[in-house]
């Protein structure tokens, strides 16, 4: 046998190679990170089950173009889309479709410009900066805007399909925003649509889940809730998910850290010394001063009321 020929291996166990890869510890971060999300989860497994296969098939010689991993993230705010885009680029990295496995979170004022000539430059600096890792584009649809003819997104799209394209073996790129605002991006942008092959869909969190979040985001500041509070803070979740502007776990965070001024103010104006056990515990009335239980919207930043001028 030439020795330059490399040796073919009689068979490829996928769960050893899931093991040595260590994506069992990416969805375990993912788990401690996230709430529910089932649906998502799994679609990153099954995702990650194509990669390993792929890689198999490369073992034995079965050719095959590498897979499309281009995506589009659709869901509220709140949803964990940036999260579960980071542990996306983790798989990738560990499955050696991405060099680096970095992620560089942008919005449409990263990539577009305000005069003629500005926007290329712009658009190829953060593709240098995300080569060998992921381009997540937050609201990618603003974007387009077809309604103002001197627009220079048209510009900055072009150059990221040309990228999406030819260099998708060193480029993932994930679109995410609104589902239906991402429906009309993609109607509007066919050569977007046929560049990415993974859909995923963020569910909204349910009340249960919601408190479930809250109550992992005090843990991991070394807060808790005391009885009455916890009642307190379901009564809130169930209003607030109501409301307009509601943003997923971010509003649970918002209104979380609005306790949290509150129970300090509380405990400062109350000109007694404080113990642990003080310092930690949220009480009811922290949770019962929000203005959502007075009617109004617990919004974050405050909404304007004013017409600016």
């Amino acid at each position: 046998m030439d020795a330059l020929t490399e040796t073919k291996p009689d068979a490829v166990d996928l769960q050893a190679e899931f093991a040595d890869s260590g994506l069992a510890e990416v969805f375990d971060e993912l788990d401690r990170d996230l709430v529910g999300l089932v649906p998502v989860k799994q679609r990153l497994r099954e995702i990650a089950a194509l990669l390993l296969v792929d890689r198999a098939r490369a073992q034995f010689g079965l050719s095959s173009s590498s897979p499309t991993l281009h995506m589009s993230f659709t869901g509220n705010p709140g949803t964990g889309k940036t999260t579960v885009a980071l542990r996306m680029a983790e798989i990738l990295h560990r499955l050696g479709y991405v060099r680096k496995g970095h992620l560089v979170t942008v919005t449409r004022d990263d990539l577009v410009g305000q005069y003629i000539g500005h926007t290329a430059p712009k658009t190829k600096e953060i593709l240098k900066k995300a080569m060998g890792g992921v381009l997540f584009i937050d609201e990618a649809y603003y974007l387009y805007r077809p309604e103002n003819e001197r627009d220079y997104g048209q510009e900055a799209i072009e150059i990221l399909l040309q990228v999406m394209e030819n260099q998708r073996d060193d480029l993932v790129v994930i679109l995410a925003g609104y589902a239906d605002r991402m429906e009309r991006f993609f109607t509007a942008n066919p050569g977007f649509r046929s560049r990415v092959a993974h859909h995923i869909d963020f569910p909204d969190y349910s009340e249960t889940e919601l408190h479930a979040i809250g109550e992992r985001i005090l843990g991991g500041m070394s807060y808790k809730l005391s009885p009455a509070a916890d009642e307190a803070f379901n009564r809130y979740v169930g209003i607030r998910m109501t409301q307009p502007h509601f943003a997923n776990g971010r509003s649970i965070r918002n209104a979380l850290d609005r306790a949290r001024l509150r129970q300090a103010n509380r405990l400062f104006a109350s000109h007694k010394p404080v113990t642990a056990e003080d310092l930690v515990t949220i009480e009811a009335v922290d949770i019962l001063a929000s203005r959502v239980f007075s009617g109004g919207i617990d919004s974050y930043p405050p909404l304007r009321t004013e017409k600016p001028a």
